[in-house]
């Protein structure tokens, strides 16, 4: 998965949490907490989304690296790209 394919499934995954979220317009260091609104309980369902559809798993001292759109995507990328090894 690369990081285009990232920011889908980001999109995906956020459609379901809150889906009034267009990642068109959104630049990748959109703030997914703060600039989304999302809390923690959003947060947590994201990445619970994200271990449901893909099998990665985010350790809790991760989560900074989630915290913007671009982070999200690099993270999933780089991760993926490990988890399918």
């Amino acid at each position: 998965m690369n990081t285009s394919d990232a920011r889908s499934l980001l999109a995906r995954l956020l459609h379901r949490i809150a889906p009034e979220i267009d990642l068109v317009t959104v630049d990748d260091d959109a703030l997914l907490r703060d600039d989304f609104d999302l809390d923690s309980m959003d947060f947590l369902n994201l990445v619970t989304a994200l271990h449901d559809e893909t099998g990665i798993e985010v350790p809790e001292r991760d989560y900074p690296q989630l915290a913007t759109v671009g982070g999200f995507s690099a993270y999933v990328a780089s991760a993926s790209a490990s988890h399918s090894r």
